[in-house]
């Protein structure tokens, strides 16, 4: 099924605030600081990431979202080039590239989804 999504005058407010957060939310990886998940992650948070192939793992709830944001923020010898950040009232598109401690890189796109100004929603999806 196919869902189309129309951005209106509402939609368009939201997506400042979405963007703040997404803006805080992408600070979190460039500095490898975790601190500020608590303040942005939803209690009935759900990350479906890209690991383990092919479908990835799906995990739920505030401590679970901010228990695997802060290691990946804070793994030593890493980083993220954000390419893009694409935001639609309460949805954001992030464009990314992760470099590894060895020097070797993915590229990936996580799909976002703010409610009651927080993280809700986070789909991660890697190239190749």
């Amino acid at each position: 099924m196919t869902q189309e999504l129309i951005i209106d005058i509402t939609t368009a407010s939201r997506s400042g605030e979405t963007a703040e957060i997404m803006r805080r939310y992408n600070d979190v990886f460039q500095g490898h600081d975790p601190s500020a998940l608590d303040d942005l992650v939803a209690q009935d948070c759900v990350i479906e990431n890209t690991t383990p192939a092919p479908d990835g793992a799906r995990r739920a709830g505030k401590a679970a979202c901010v228990e695997l944001w802060s290691a990946i923020a804070t793994a030593p010898g890493t980083r993220f080039d954000l390419e893009e950040t694409f935001v639609a009232g309460d949805r954001a598109t992030i464009r990314w590239r992760y470099w590894m401690a060895d020097g070797n890189s993915l590229r990936g796109v996580n799909l976002m989804r703010v409610a009651g100004g927080r993280i809700v929603e986070a789909m991660g999806y890697v190239k190749g």
